[in-house]
């Protein structure tokens, strides 16, 4: 169940939210929807929001047209009162319930004091009303990519695609009066309330009272400060889920593979931005990352992260890390613009979504060494792919800072 507002075409965009929706669709089958009059679905009038009862016959309608008997219902943030109330009315399609950081009353009363005051509401509609489309202060909703100017452009263009202003604010001031206290006694499916504990939006003594109410719940506080529950500890949060759902852990991944590394950057972006403007240039990056990560998919590269107008992506194999490269400097060119590239393939540390060791050092430092247009690879890269028919001019032996010795290096012709 999607909490406010969403957009599931916009959602795949985002590489972290794409990893979270593919590795719950790993251990089950994975039904998603926009709430009537967001995202995907028709726009209806701001005074005709659906309630949370015709939302409910909305997801009955949903399953039922997928085939769906039974469903475990997981729903985040005010996903969750559709999910406390569907799970109660309809336990005969309800396989178990989970829940993500929601909330059950969003105003503060005496016997509910770690909601929002009302005067803290009404600051949230009115800053909606005056900033919708706009920047986003992200430091309560997801502190721990506050800084990244990436992710608040994708953000506030998600939620742009995922309502107008009008129905954003009245989305907003429904949920501000929903109170489902009084349902969560009848539920009597079983029930993962998950919380993390710095969340700065929805209080953690919400998920202990949510949990002390339902008959039998289990109650699972987690580590991180962010609402959005996948930008941070994702991993930590669907490890909870899948055992839940499925009945048994997790096996570990292994902690170190043998992967192909490549980062790339735009030659010049702080000229471009003094030619074309801060609004102009970002246009500009934006459009440039939209082609990056169609190349990462055409070949299942795996996006890392994006350093501002630069990319570091992994590859299960070299020859596919090459053709990608390719691909990016030859996109790139189509916008105007230039960009490098360093390939190396060693063994790496997975970190999560994160990746390290000294294969992703050196391809750093082949990627310093690379020209304009240009796409560097190491020796141990240029010997993976012997057969291939890619071909290579030799740029001779290079040192490369903080690493020993000379690196054989080479330009894809």
């Amino acid at each position: 169940m999607p909490g406010w507002v969403s957009n599931l075409e916009v959602a795949w965009e985002h590489p972290g939210l794409t990893r979270y929706y593919r590795r719950l669709a790993a251990f089950s089958r994975l039904i998603l929807f926009d709430k009537r009059g967001t995202g995907l679905s028709d726009r209806v009038a701001p005074e005709r929001l659906p309630t949370l009862e015709q939302r409910m016959d909305d997801v009955r309608a949903v399953m039922d047209e997928v085939g769906s008997e039974r469903a475990v219902v997981m729903g985040h943030s005010e996903g969750g009162n559709m999910c406390v109330l569907f799970a109660a009315t309809y336990p005969e399609r309800t396989e178990a319930l989970v829940t993500v950081g929601i909330y059950v009353k969003r105003v503060w009363s005496p016997d509910y004091p770690w909601a929002p005051t009302p005067e803290e509401r009404q600051k949230w509609l009115d800053s909606l009303a005056e900033g919708w489309g706009g920047a986003v202060d992200l430091s309560t909703l997801a502190p721990s990519v506050a800084g990244d100017e990436a992710f608040s452009r994708w953000w506030a263009r998600y939620l742009r695609m995922s309502a107008g202003p009008q129905a954003a604010v009245a989305l907003g001031r429904m949920n501000t009066q929903i109170d489902v206290r009084a349902v969560l006694p009848t539920i009597r499916v079983p029930t993962l309330v998950l919380q993390s504990v710095g969340d700065r939006d929805v209080k953690v003594d919400e998920a202990r009272y949510i949990a002390t109410q339902i008959p039998n719940a289990k109650l699972v506080e987690l580590p991180g400060n962010d609402h959005l529950p996948w930008t941070s500890e994702q991993d930590a949060l669907l490890d909870e889920v899948e055992a839940f759902v499925t009945g048994e852990r997790p096996r570990v991944q292994p902690d170190r593979v043998l992967a192909t590394v490549l980062f790339t950057d735009i030659v010049d972006s702080t000229g471009w931005v003094g030619r074309l403007g801060d609004a102009g240039w970002r246009a500009r990056l934006e459009e440039h990352q939209r082609m990056v990560r169609g190349e990462l998919e055409r070949h299942r590269g795996r996006e890392v992260k994006t350093t501002g107008d630069g990319f570091l992506a992994t590859f299960d194999g070299p020859a596919r890390a090459i053709r990608c490269a390719r691909g990016i400097r030859d996109g790139a060119g189509r916008l105007g613009l230039a960009i490098r590239a360093g390939v190396h393939a060693g063994e790496c540390e997975m970190m999560g979504g994160d990746v390290g060791g000294i294969a992703v050092h050196i391809a750093a430092r082949v990627l310093d060494a690379a020209e304009a247009n240009e796409v560097m690879v190491s020796r141990t890269v240029k010997d993976l792919v012997a057969g291939s028919g890619l071909q290579f001019e030799d740029r001779g032996e290079r040192e490369l800072k903080g690493l020993q010795g000379a690196w054989h290096l080479y330009a894809v012709a």
